[in-house]
């Protein structure tokens, strides 16, 4: 099975995160989901906007790819919450042995110069989502492809932007079992 480097979205490690990790390690996988916010959690985006900005992105990416180096000889698949996801996808396209990259509720800006060969890439989304409006996933999705990525996503009608979060407002407990239901079954795919 595979290894996956788990990254947590804007609301810190919260306990979605550490359910998320027994449900793949639950169907075989190793997982490995960093702190990349010392310990501090938050209830509300407002909250969490405001650590990760405290932070800053370049912090959270160098992070991020310290906690993912001990593992990248494997060929990881990236996955990751909304924040989490970006910073997934920016490591991602830049690891020649990346084996696939999951995305939760976000996404990221792509390098105009960014190349994979076929990196097989799931995103599962709010429709609508204020994080991920249309215009901006659509053009996402062709410099996905542009790049060389083999890209499927996934979106979810009424559901909240972090959906998948039970504690959250924003939880739709049937998208939240379908986007597993297919995460889990395109992760298999990858072994």
């Amino acid at each position: 099975m595979s290894c996956i480097m788990l990254f947590h979205s804007a609301y810190g490690p919260r306990p979605a995160v550490r359910q998320a990790v027994e449900r793949l390690s639950a169907a075989g996988h190793r997982v490995v989901a960093p702190d990349l916010y010392g310990g501090r959690t938050t209830d509300t985006v407002e909250a969490g906007m405001e650590i990760k900005d405290g932070i800053g992105r370049d912090e959270l990416l160098r992070r991020a790819i310290a906690a993912t180096a001990p593992h990248s000889d494997e060929g990881v698949v990236y996955a990751g919450f909304s924040l989490g996801g970006s910073l997934a996808q920016t490591i991602a396209l830049g690891d020649s042995r990346a084996k696939g990259l999951l995305l939760l509720h976000g996404t990221a800006d792509i390098a105009e110069d960014a190349s994979v060969d076929g990196l097989p890439v799931q995103l599962h989304v709010a429709d609508p989502d204020p994080f991920e409006p249309h215009d901006w996933l659509n053009a996402w999705y062709l410099r996905m492809r542009r790049a060389g990525a083999e890209v499927e996503v996934y979106r979810y009608q009424g559901a909240g932007h972090l959906y998948t979060d039970p504690e959250l407002p924003d939880y739709d407990a049937e998208a939240a079992e379908a986007t597993w239901a297919t995460a889990l079954g395109f992760l298999a795919e990858l072994d």
